[in-house]
């Protein structure tokens, strides 16, 4: 006969450093009896998550997505691969296989449930409504080039029930992950989005997560330098294209006539440019070192002002029941900060666990170049 759990630990963390240790957590809450709160943020716009920011808004889910499927048990494997599969990294051949995603003719699916397959279908064909609905070629579309099949569902389920938390309650559910177990709380529960800047001790201001970790080149198609509109009236734009692939690159390029369209995404008007930018492509191992040291991070708005969001209530009532909190491994400043910084989280952590252990990473990276052991005790 099993008792109840009595004793709760809080691990705040990132999304793919943090995957590593997983197993060790499921270990230690089994042989502690006990349960376990992942408190992660969702100020993630890199990868895949990017593209979804950019088109719908929302929260950054990229590492929400990555510890729910990494909770996902190995008795359900061919949900876990399902949700982990990404599409290819060509743009034409990932807008195919979404295709089949919605036919049910993927092979991804044959090894699933039918239930379990025509309920996720469903999350799918109403994320590809709501593409249509915001598709204004050939300024306004979405690259499906390298996206995480569980971003698409996390979002396809939020747009649906305009719940954050039933997305992932929903991907929790079919993923057969214990909630009563083990819990992944974002850190801040909304249907928008929630952006980080840093400050470096050179007075250099850096605008979101991803340029802050590891910055990439903007790949957003409405962005491409090969694609130049020409209005020739109020009614028609002349819109010039690269000529297909595989095609004869001596033949002049297309011209397509078609009503103006303008740009539409789910940034604001007058959004810093860094933060409308899609961000599909960069290196999590080659990062160069940053000017100077992180001073400061704080979260912002779409215009680079800066904010005070609350922080999700469940994550500040888990804290405070807590018997102990880990900082688990993962980027300092955009992994761990964007938790610790919210109102509240500090004060709760004061006054509620017991234990607070940290967890040092095994090597250095561009937030954190030169820092030794009691430098990361003193930054959090």
């Amino acid at each position: 006969m099993t008792t109840t759990p009595s004793r709760k630990i809080i691990v705040f963390s990132g999304g793919s450093a943090a995957n590593s240790l997983v197993d060790v957590f499921n270990d230690l809450i089994d042989k502690n009896n006990c349960t376990l709160s992942y408190i992660i943020p969702i100020s993630d716009n890199g990868g895949s998550s990017s593209e979804l920011i950019r088109v719908f808004g929302g929260p950054g889910i990229g590492d929400i997505r990555s510890r729910l499927v990494r909770l996902i048990p190995p008795t359900n494997a061919p949900i876990l691969h399902f949700f982990n599969h990404r599409l290819p990294p060509s743009s034409t051949d990932a807008s195919a296989e979404f295709l089949t995603l919605l036919d049910l003719t993927s092979p991804l699916y044959r090894p699933i449930p039918a239930p379990q397959a025509l309920l996720i279908r469903s999350i799918f064909s109403h994320l590809h409504l709501e593409i249509l609905k915001r598709i204004r070629p050939p300024s306004s579309t979405f690259n499906f080039q390298s996206a995480a099949i569980g971003n698409l569902f996390l979002t396809g389920a939020r747009l649906l029930t305009g719940s954050f938390e039933s997305a992932i309650y929903l991907l929790a559910i079919i993923g057969g992950v214990d909630e009563s177990r083990t819990a992944v709380l974002p850190a801040i529960v909304s249907n928008f989005t929630h952006h980080i800047s840093a400050g470096l001790t050179d007075g250099t201001i850096i605008a979101g997560q991803n340029a802050i970790s590891h910055p990439s080149a903007p790949t957003a198609l409405p962005e491409s330098p090969n694609v130049a509109i020409h209005s020739t009236s109020a009614e028609s734009t002349s819109a010039t294209f690269p000529p297909p692939v595989g095609s004869d690159t001596t033949q002049q390029n297309h011209h397509i006539f078609a009503p103006t369209y303008p740009i539409e995404d789910a940034t604001l008007p007058g959004s810093l440019p860094t933060l409308r930018a899609s961000q599909l492509q960069f290196s999590k191992s080659a990062d160069q070192p940053l000017p100077a040291p992180i001073s400061r991070i704080w979260y912002i708005n779409p215009y680079g002002q800066e904010m005070h969001p609350s922080p999700n209530p469940k994550a500040i009532a888990a804290i405070q029941a807590s018997d102990a909190v880990i900082y688990s491994i993962g980027s300092l400043y955009t992994s761990l900060a964007p938790s610790l910084i919210l109102q509240g989280v500090g004060t709760a952590i004061a006054n509620g666990p017991r234990f607070k252990i940290l967890i040092l990473n095994g090597s250095l990276d561009r937030e954190t170049g030169g820092f030794e052991a009691l430098d990361f005790v003193k930054a959090v």
